[in-house]
């Protein structure tokens, strides 16, 4: 039974969060790729037999499967299926399944099983280069079954005016969004090339920037995360013309949650109700220390985040004070202070009340960090009550590469229309219409054809632009009109 069909799939949806890989060039995915079959060698010679070597493989070709490829730059490479080859083998396998389909394709000889592999998305590895065409069908074979557990897109929605039409019926909306709702108030998103956070944050040294946001290295050294606080914390309460059609949405009464993926807590000056607003990674709004769980208004540490300085619970601070002076802390039979955790390289002052402070908790704004899990309220709330009532949904400004949040529009019932709008395709999941452009654009557009009035100050009075991108047939690109 697939997932969204009765079952309750709560193990993903209750996971840490996690980043789903993205390699952003064929060297890189090359270098992985050769990797990985090193690190299966050297997990074979580990286990001395503890381990099968099937299950080896298949982790090896499972993280092959996790790269985020660009399929137009597959489609269009040498030896690869075109994109209308691939849309024609796709179909088929749906139509006879998976044995027939492969009598018919590979055991046939009408396509090697290396070409096949394009057909699914899957760019061959580099470690698999010069090997005979049978090393590839545990490749293919993942491939075929990741396609046939896809959802698929519903054939009868394909147009703007499907859209529109959608938007006009439809009475219980999911809206799932991310960064780029946010993108036009200056604030980044994280993995937009020069541009993003994590392009930003490439200087600190770190093996991987989104190492920022893992719980780990905070609570090592919460430094390096409060030195790029500054840099996505709001410094307003302003919010764009996409925040403004989700609360039209609500006040129209066709919002049944808004999901969302950003810590800005921009929604909720934007006026969504917090009984429809599930921040699934948390928000700036408030922060908790680490020890004693001493929660605050994030206004309290406000200055701390901006100057870039680690801030410390008061309540902590407070406790420390009311002991006398001149206590000494009674030492453990090792000698160190059985109160004191051990210094850390941000922990550098010199003075008796400094050095008590120093072990002060820290605050950490209540924003969910990769290795911690989502609320509970997240998984409750779509599991338990949106998944039997949504009639659309509407993923913007994401490119759903976050693991569980990603999973949202996989759990839901297949036969719900779904529709995406963001800068950039997402090509893992098959939505039934795409529209590509600036999100602000988009949802100004399409509340004009519905005949909406969206009301918010950045709105303009332009032309746009909708083209039907060639190759598909319900992809489409919005761009304002130069007068």
């Amino acid at each position: 039974m697939a997932p969204g069909e009765g079952t309750k799939w709560e193990p993903p949806l209750k996971a840490p969060a996690i980043e789903i890989i993205d390699l952003e060039s064929e060297d890189e995915s090359a270098n992985k790729g050769l990797n990985a079959a090193e690190d299966a060698k050297d997990r074979d010679a580990s286990t001395d037999g503890s381990g099968s070597e099937d299950d080896n493989e298949d982790s090896l070709w499972e993280e092959v499967l996790n790269e985020d490829e660009d399929q137009a730059e597959i489609h269009g490479s040498d030896g690869a299926c075109t994109l209308e080859e691939a849309q024609a083998l796709r179909k088929r396998l749906r139509l006879v399944g998976e044995d027939r389909f492969i009598a018919e394709t590979v055991e046939a000889g009408i396509i090697t099983a290396k070409k096949l592999c394009t057909a699914f998305g899957i760019r061959p590895p580099f470690f698999l280069d010069g090997q005979p065409d049978d090393a590839f069908y545990p490749l293919l074979g993942l491939g075929i079954c990741r396609e046939l557990q896809k959802r698929v897109k519903l054939p009868q929605y394909n147009t703007i005016d499907d859209a529109v039409s959608l938007l006009n019926k439809s009475k219980n909306i999911i809206v799932l969004t991310g960064a780029g709702i946010s993108t036009s108030l200056g604030i980044p998103d994280f993995r937009s090339k020069g541009t993003g956070l994590y392009s930003q944050l490439e200087n600190l040294g770190l093996s991987d920037p989104q190492e920022v946001f893992d719980i780990s290295l905070f609570r090592e050294d919460p430094s390096i995360f409060y030195s790029v606080a500054k840099d996505i914390l709001p410094s307003s309460t302003k919010f764009s013309p996409t925040h403004a059609f989700i609360r039209l949405l609500q006040d129209k009464g066709k919002l049944l949650t808004n999901f969302t993926q950003n810590i800005d807590n921009l929604e909720g000056h934007a006026g969504i109700l917090p009984e429809k607003l599930i921040q699934c990674h948390g928000s700036f709004a408030t922060a908790t220390c680490i020890e004693c769980k001493y929660k605050v208004d994030c206004q309290k540490i406000y200055y701390d985040l901006k100057a870039g300085k680690v801030a410390r619970c008061d309540q902590c601070i407070r406790k420390i004070r009311e002991v006398k002076p001149g206590f000494k802390r009674k030492r453990s039979s090792n000698g160190s202070t059985g109160a004191r955790k051990k210094r850390q390289s941000y922990e550098d002052s010199t003075d008796d009340e400094d050095e008590d402070i120093a072990v002060a908790g820290v605050m950490k704004p209540d924003i969910t960090f990769f290795g911690e899990d989502l609320p509970k309220r997240f998984h409750d709330r779509l599991i338990d009550h949106d998944r039997d009532k949504v009639d659309l949904v509407l993923v913007i400004g994401t490119s759903l590469k976050v693991a569980p949040v990603s999973e949202v529009v996989g759990v839901l019932p297949r036969d719900v229309p779904q529709m995406y709008i963001s800068r950039e395709p997402c090509s893992h999941v098959d939505f039934d219409i795409d529209m590509l452009g600036d999100c602000d654009t988009i949802v100004t557009e399409l509340c004009r054809r519905v005949g909406w009035e969206l009301q918010h100050e950045m709105v303009r009075e332009d032309k746009v632009d909708v083209k039907l991108q060639d190759g598909y047939d319900s992809r489409y690109s919005f761009q304002i009109v130069q007068a």
